[in-house]
């Protein structure tokens, strides 16, 4: 991962005269919308990158150790090797970014990836996911054993009602505290944009966040009824680029929530090099929270490499 976000103290003086102009926040997105997808060997190039931001996720309340352990088969092996080979990948040792799950599974998740001899980290949610509608002594509980088990990466929620209500102190001091929890743990920070009521408090929550100590900011949790929009990545990533600046230290970006497609997942790649620029076209700053994209990036690798779309036995289920 990249060098960790240290924080900063609360400034609230970098919120309260924050502006987003919706309307042209919305246009804009809807320009990204029509951008030109890249074609050919380009086309590939993006999706393999693509994987390997990918937090390949299953957050299902029927998850057992063995689809853990499939799943984290196919993290190793996200793409099939003949159609690595055909692309002259299949020695650059492409994996995706993380397997993301409950903490409960977590354990299983370590012990499949270590019998299947890789490096890949393990991210949990925690914090009272999905809702957030926890207590803080219960959040930083759930944080500490998902550590404990043996997660690299915790991927928090906030208690959106802070947000709703303007209380920042308490949401710095919630998001500090969970940060804290994580010890070397690296920390992502789900704002569940979908429910703040506005860009203006996308923004504010992004910078508290920030401030807090988060080492990435993640649009949703995939389980709200708007999840990653166009719209809102633009407003937390102009939040990143402003952080930066203020700071010296580099935040990643994490959409999350269906996005299920090869060319969503590519212009979401495009919009952070337009924003962030090429530094952040990486796992360590950059993450593509997701479970069944994977599956479209793979085959529209199949269709490039052989002229002609899978059959179903193709390919294998994660």
């Amino acid at each position: 991962m990249a060098e960790r976000n240290p924080g900063t103290k609360l400034e609230l003086g970098w919120i309260s005269k924050v502006y987003v102009n919706r309307p042209e926040v919305v246009r804009h997105a809807e320009q990204i919308k029509k951008w030109r997808t890249v074609k050919g060997n380009w086309q590939a190039a993006w999706l393999l990158k693509a994987v390997t931001c990918i937090d390949l996720t299953t957050l299902s309340g029927d998850d057992t150790p063995s689809s853990i352990h499939r799943l984290c088969f196919k993290a190793k092996h996200p793409i099939r090797e003949d159609l690595l080979k055909a692309l002259d990948m299949h020695d650059k040792g492409i994996t995706v970014g993380a397997v993301c799950v409950y903490p409960a599974r977590v354990t299983d998740a370590v012990n499949a990836l270590k019998a299947a001899g890789c490096n890949i980290p393990v991210a949990s949610v925690a914090a009272g996911f999905p809702s957030g509608q926890t207590p803080l002594e219960i959040k930083l509980a759930e944080i500490k054993l998902a550590v404990q088990y043996g997660a690299k990466e915790i991927d928090i929620v906030i208690s959106r009602t802070l947000v709703l209500t303007g209380q920042w102190e308490g949401l710095y001091e919630e998001i500090r505290q969970c940060r804290e929890a994580c010890g070397e743990a690296h920390m992502k920070t789900i704002l569940s944009t979908g429910e703040l009521g506005s860009l203006a408090n996308v923004y504010k929550a992004s910078m508290i966040a920030m401030m807090a100590g988060s080492d990435f900011i993640k649009t949703s949790t995939g389980k709200e009824v708007e999840n990653a929009t166009f719209p809102v990545g633009v407003v937390m990533m102009r939040a990143i680029k402003e952080f930066y600046w203020q700071t010296g230290y580099k935040v990643g970006f994490k959409p999350a929530g269906g996005i299920r497609t090869a060319k969503e997942a590519i212009t979401w790649l495009m919009l952070v090099k337009e924003e962030l620029g090429v530094e952040w076209l990486a796992p360590e700053l950059f993450r593509l929270g997701a479970s069944s994209l994977l599956e479209d990036i793979e085959r529209q690798i199949f269709r490039h490499v052989t002229g002609s779309y899978p059959l179903q036995h193709d390919l294998a289920m994660a």
